[in-house]
């Protein structure tokens, strides 16, 4: 390569990087040093709600309980 080449492509570089500098300048924006409010949680506690009584009660269906339905096993399709 020729130093003119050579120059070329370095003046072409740093033109690129100056570019893409202040495209992403523009696109992203400066940083502002402003506060912002953010939403917080409520504490933790040791306190344990009891459930409501009508839908967990010790006659409740339970959801866990194989159901055969029409007499017929399973496995005998």
């Amino acid at each position: 390569m020729k130093k003119s080449d050579v120059a070329m492509i370095i003046l072409i570089a740093s033109m690129s990087v100056l570019i893409a500098y202040f495209v992403a300048k523009a696109v992203i924006g400066d940083v502002q040093n402003e506060s912002v409010k953010v939403k917080t949680t409520e504490a933790i506690t040791t306190d344990i709600v009891q459930p409501d009584t009508t839908v967990f009660n010790s006659n409740a269906i339970n959801p866990t309980v194989e159901v055969i339905i029409g007499g017929k096993t399973q496995g005998s399709q």
